[in-house]
């Protein structure tokens, strides 16, 4: 299969279903790995939490101006939204995402579960956010150019 055959084929949040599991079977594997973080539960799920919080905080800015959170059909959008949260990040409903694996590396304490985030980051940013912006390119222009030169991709 190319590699761009994968390019917005799997919804983002299946992406992390899958990943949040391969990051379990690695952390039940190797216990060699695991390691100790004081605080681990609160500090994952306040992780998790300000996760949701930023994914919904970008979700509710789509649906209030009426365009596409379908991330399959980037070129459905119908306004580009740069205000609120995405004054901050061009990518709150993935940042949203990455938190709570953040989370849940940091509850499964685990150096094999941690190696799996930056896998996520590398797979969004190359089958998700790449062809994302290349469709909103095409259909915003220069809007969008200068929206990508004023707000960081993530944060």
């Amino acid at each position: 299969m190319a590699m761009s055959a994968l390019e917005l084929k799997i919804p983002p949040p299946a992406v992390v279903l899958v990943v949040g599991v391969l990051m379990w079977l690695a952390s039940s594997m190797a216990h060699f790995s695991e390691f100790t973080v004081p605080g681990r539960t609160r500090f994952a799920v306040g992780f998790a939490l300000i996760g949701f919080t930023v994914s919904a905080l970008g979700f509710v800015s789509f649906r209030r101006v009426g365009t596409t959170v379908n991330p399959r059909e980037p070129s459905a959008a119908s306004t580009l939204v740069v205000a609120g949260i995405y004054g901050l990040t061009r990518n709150p409903m993935y940042l949203g995402l990455l938190l709570v694996l953040i989370g849940w590396s940091i509850f499964l304490s685990n150096i094999a579960a941690v190696v799996f985030v930056p896998v996520f980051v590398l797979y969004l940013d190359r089958f998700q956010i790449a062809p994302e912006e290349r469709a909103l390119v095409l259909k915003f222009g220069s809007e969008y150019e200068t929206y990508k030169s004023r707000v960081r991709r993530w944060l």
